[in-house]
């Protein structure tokens, strides 16, 4: 009996020390954003709101939005242009599917790449999305993830790192609208808040 007490005891510690590096890990992402917003040559802020930002607020830390989803390889997918906040038109091709539970509900969303990968983003993988949060807690245009390739067959999704596009803080941006087959049905309160300037 005493050796199952010691069993338990080093699995909870385990799991502790997991939780710990996970939100270091999310804390030390986020830092590397509002650095980089901080910083003059690559921020999107306005240089009125730049001089007085410190960190984009965000929603408290939640492990419930960071789920596994089931991944499906896209079938002979064809490019297409993705609509942007401008007349610009990227070309993507969906790269598969995710399948995941959110708040207790089904949801499912398309993860893209660029047709013709830029150079040293050949494994970028792009995933944009709305939620029922947009225009009142969150920016209106949706919100962003990144993934890398290749994906195996479950994937892990972290809603705490879901990030704004430029277009969220001014500025001249051309920033890609999520489209409507990304729409989840729930409301995806972790990640970055609507900025207020």
């Amino acid at each position: 009996m005493r050796s199952l007490g010691l069993v338990w005891a080093l699995l909870l510690t385990a799991a502790v020390q997991a939780q710990d590096a996970w939100r270091d890990s999310l804390e030390a992402y986020w830092e590397r954003i509002n650095a980089a917003y901080r910083d003059t040559a690559h921020s999107p802020l306005k240089p009125e709101d730049r001089a007085v930002f410190t960190a984009l607020e965000r929603f408290p830390i939640d492990p419930a939005y960071r789920v596994q989803a089931r991944f499906k390889p896209a079938k002979s997918p064809v490019p297409f242009t993705m609509r942007t906040t401008t007349q610009r038109q990227p070309v993507y091709v969906a790269y598969g599917t995710l399948e995941f539970k959110l708040n207790g509900r089904k949801c499912r969303l398309t993860v893209y790449r660029d047709a013709v990968p830029r150079p040293g983003l050949e494994t970028h993988l792009f995933l944009p999305f709305t939620d029922a949060t947009n225009g009142e807690e969150t920016y209106g245009g949706g919100r962003y993830m990144d993934l890398a390739a290749p994906l195996g067959a479950t994937v892990e999704l972290d809603f705490n790192r879901a990030y704004n596009p430029y277009c969220a803080y001014g500025g001249r941006y051309s920033c890609p609208i999520p489209p409507k087959e990304n729409h989840l049905p729930v409301a995806v309160r972790a990640g970055v808040l609507k900025f207020h300037d």
